[in-house]
């Protein structure tokens, strides 16, 4: 069974119902948890890259509380949801895991390594930024005139977020939301309110006032990954991330933007499989 057609499961921590989705080999060694972007709930994952991932490994995808049809509140900080990503895994069964997080999920996996260091095997970073990292806060004034361009030409605003503003980068966009927009309605997530993205903007806004850090806390093997013109977050926070994160190795695509892992899905799986397996 496919990621498309791979409905949520659910489990209680604390008084809330978490919504999460699990698929590939149990057997395979360590699970792979991965923790999506701004806005994003389990249906925004792209399906090809997911299906490729699992060919090798358990992946767990997961909604924060008060995201999509998980229960509660969103955290108010990155901090509080780096405790809440840990009590769902945790609540899942899992001491060791692989943890991969993306865009604001790369904010939030950074601070669950602080918060529990051992649980975390090996560390990816997407298209993310560290604390204090350059123009994080400009994050929330650049997704509404993403958010603002795609109102005006009537596509999704991902294509603006996520995609570089040309050509090639228009076709890859419809390449990616075409796979997403693919899944059945009866496995749909619902989607996130907007009081909820608006508490997500305020958490990265104070991600990215808060004052830098050496991040020498991070000791696990470590992956970053962008494309070399994420406009979203500047890919400059890449280069910066490996620099601090001394045990750490920088892979940059050419030609793409802040989903480069969704336009390079077979590259990256690759990528991704040769370093969780070296």
């Amino acid at each position: 069974m496919g990621y498309l057609t791979t409905k949520n499961r659910y489990l209680t921590v604390g008084k809330n119902q978490i919504a999460y989705r699990m698929l590939g080999k149990q057997s395979a060694g360590l699970p792979l948890v991965m923790l999506t972007h701004l806005a994003a709930t389990l249906d925004e994952w792209d399906p090809k890259l997911l299906d490729l991932l699992a060919e090798d490994q358990q992946v767990v995808v997961l909604d924060l509380p008060g995201v999509g049809a998980s229960q509660g509140k969103v955290g108010a900080t990155i901090l509080q949801m780096a405790s809440q990503a840990l009590a769902i895994i945790q609540a899942l069964g899992f001491s060791k895991i692989n943890l991969l997080g993306l865009s604001m999920g790369g904010m939030i996996a950074q601070e669950l390594v602080k918060l529990k260091p051992s649980l975390v095997n090996r560390l990816v970073l997407v298209g993310t930024a560290p604390r204090g990292g350059k123009e994080v806060e400009l994050v929330t004034r650049k997704t509404f005139l993403h958010m603002a361009k795609g109102l005006i030409n009537r596509v999704d605003p991902k294509r603006y977020i996520f995609y570089n503003h040309d050509q090639k980068g228009g076709q890859a966009a419809l390449e990616v939301l075409k796979r997403m927009k693919a899944r059945p309605a009866v496995a749909k997530d619902k989607p996130i309110k907007i009081s909820s993205f608006l508490s997500q903007l305020k958490a990265i806004k104070r991600f990215g006032v808060a004052p830098a850090e050496d991040l020498n806390f991070i000791t696990q093997k470590t992956l970053i990954v962008n494309g070399d013109n994420d406009l979203e977050v500047l890919t400059a926070n890449s280069y910066e991330l490996q620099a601090k994160i001394k045990n750490s190795r920088l892979l940059i695509y050419p030609n793409v933007g802040h989903g480069s892992i969704f336009q390079f899905a077979d590259e990256f799986a690759k990528e991704l499989g040769d370093f969780l397996a070296a």
